[in-house]
């Protein structure tokens, strides 16, 4: 039997340590480069970035921009984001937020507790407050075991009210573009505390095609990567697209263009709207 070599060995399992780590299938790395384009419903003309979003278009856009202080993996684990940790006091009813540290909004302003602060206070039943730079503390008016989950769709603004209209945010890209109800253009930030972990593209592009029909076609035409369709029979070549998460519960359809985690997030669609950070171009 022919003996393999120490050093390619090595290799081999370090690649599959990386594969295991981050939930690619094997024989399939991530690779930086290119722009994904997404067409996606939902979108209007009132959309903006200080608002609540009331379709895929812009929920994807501000999931793309911002961030929160925990995220949900696709295998329903909880870590953290924009905190490094917590801590649960009185059954429930107060908890603390361990900021992390040297996170930058996009036009360079230090995130700070105060962001955090005026971010979470109508998206909690309680209070929240500032234990100096790097911590805020939720007091809530009832116990809430699991809330830390629920944070993870708590996105966080600045409390600027003109940077927080303008969409400036923490998240690995940053608005190159923003046309409301019609296009974004997000380009990835040079320095994250992500890099080399997530965040594969160069640039990420959703233009809003109301009619589902339409968006399918976008999509076998090749003008687009992806589409929120849910009718598998739209795009039934598998050969040539995916339908996410599965056959069965089809929530988008993706060109095989585009590599995606092994495990993929069924929480919402497009990933758990985190398509712009989970995929690459292949």
């Amino acid at each position: 039997m022919k003996r393999m070599d120490r050093r390619a060995l090595f290799a081999s399992g370090a690649a599959a340590a990386l594969l295991a780590a981050t939930g690619v299938q094997a024989q399939v790395l991530p690779r930086s480069g290119g722009r994904l384009r997404a067409a996606l419903s939902g979108a209007s003309r009132d959309d903006g970035w200080d608002l609540a979003p009331g379709g895929r278009f812009m929920l994807a856009a501000q999931h793309t921009v911002f961030e929160a202080l925990t995220e949900v993996a696709a295998d329903g684990s909880l870590r953290g984001a924009l905190a490094t940790g917590w801590q649960g006091a009185d059954g429930g009813r107060v908890w603390g937020f361990d900021l992390r540290a040297g996170v930058r909004f996009h036009d360079g302003t230090p995130l700070r507790a105060q962001d955090v602060v005026a971010s979470l206070a109508d998206q909690v039943d309680g209070t929240v407050r500032a234990e100096g730079a790097g911590r805020v503390v939720v007091h809530l008016n009832h116990a809430q075991a699991d809330l830390p989950y629920v944070l993870s769709g708590a996105l966080i603004r600045p409390a600027d009210p003109d940077a927080r209209a303008q969409g400036v945010g923490t998240g690995l890209y940053r608005v190159q573009k923003f046309d409301a109800g019609r296009q974004f253009i997000g380009a990835r930030v040079s320095d994250h505390y992500k890099n080399n972990r997530a965040g594969w593209f160069d640039t990420v592009e959703f233009v809003s095609i109301p009619a589902q029909e339409v968006r399918a076609e976008a999509l076998r035409a090749g003008l687009v990567d992806a589409a929120d369709v849910t009718s598998r029979d739209a795009l039934a070549d598998d050969r040539a697209f995916m339908h996410l998460p599965d056959a069965a519960r089809c929530q988008q359809i993706v060109h095989r263009d585009i590599g995606v985690p092994a495990e993929i997030g069924t929480r919402h669609a497009l990933d758990d709207l985190r398509m712009a950070e989970r995929w690459w171009r292949v």
